[in-house]
């Protein structure tokens, strides 16, 4: 199984399952990169220490840096709590160790099923590319299958760690894992992951749209309200997650994004609406700005 990687210094993130385990075999194999083992106890399982020992013995096996962050999150913490925590802890790794960027074991079937259960949620074409969306994170297997990657694993003999609730179909994701996915023929699954991208560089291009729009109707970040009102509702939203993502808000959902289309064509002046924990709308008479609390 071949993958294609720059040279350089990364941070790979390995949880234990196989598809890490495999993806740490094959870059221990590339002499042009230097890698930092990384893995992240949630705290969530009670034999997770299990995958922080599996990995630290690996590491020391490929005589490559290990380091381990413990999240401490409970039982109760969702999927959404658990990605953030791993992340915060995976870019702090890269920023410390000047790394190039962070490199996870994403493949065919992550993205496939990334994309159905956003479609299920209704997140739009958001959704759809939200896994190839972080240009600080390298996904080398993200083409491959999920099949293929077991077989590496097992030609060469290499040792993982299965996530005991990777079983339980109460969760969206491992129902589409393991009821939908399945039974998705190859040619099916290259035909969605051929839409898939199709669409991310359609996004790609109409960011650049939007980009270029914000700017006819802000003026040192102040949106003027008359301007906003011609627009048409579909580019309105994408002006509003636009701003929501340069003032760092990345947590949003459809009914987020409507309150704030009505707010900037119909509130009163000296209107406030809240954005999540940190950020605000504030409208006034002709023109609205957000606000960091």
């Amino acid at each position: 199984m071949n993958i294609q990687i720059e040279p350089g210094k990364y941070v790979l993130g390995v949880s234990g399952g196989v598809d890490s385990m495999a993806l740490l075999d094959l870059l221990s194999k590339k002499p042009d990169v230097e890698l930092v083992v990384a893995h992240f106890n949630h705290g969530i399982r009670s034999d997770a220490s299990k995958d922080e020992k599996l990995v630290k013995r690996a590491a020391k096996r490929y005589g490559l840096q290990f380091e381990v962050g413990h999240g401490e999150l409970g039982v109760a913490a969702s999927e959404e709590k658990a990605r953030n925590a791993r992340y915060a802890f995976l870019n702090a790794l890269r920023k410390r160790h000047k790394a190039r960027a962070i490199i996870t074991a994403h493949h065919q079937d992550d993205l496939i099923e990334t994309a159905l259960i956003n479609i299920l949620r209704g997140t739009g074409r958001r959704g759809l590319t939200s896994i190839m969306d972080n240009p600080g994170i390298v996904r080398p297997l993200i083409n491959t299958p999920k099949t293929k990657i077991v077989r590496y694993a097992k030609y060469h003999k290499l040792g993982w760690h299965e996530d005991s609730t990777n079983k339980d179909s109460k969760y969206l994701r491992n129902y589409i894992r393991l009821q939908i996915i399945p039974r998705l023929k190859a040619s099916q699954k290259q035909e969605l992951v051929k839409n898939i991208e199709k669409v991310a560089k359609n996004r790609l291009e109409l960011n650049n749209i939007i980009a270029t729009l914000s700017h006819t109707i802000t003026s040192n970040d102040h949106v003027d309200r008359s301007k906003f009102a011609t627009m048409p509702t579909v580019i309105a939203n994408e002006l509003i997650i636009f701003w929501l993502k340069a003032n760092g808000n990345n947590q949003f959902d459809e009914k987020t994004i409507e309150r704030l289309n009505l707010a900037l064509k119909t509130a009163r002046p000296n209107t406030k609406v809240d954005v999540g924990k940190n950020l605000s709308l504030v409208v006034g008479a002709t023109e609205a700005h957000f606000s960091n609390r």
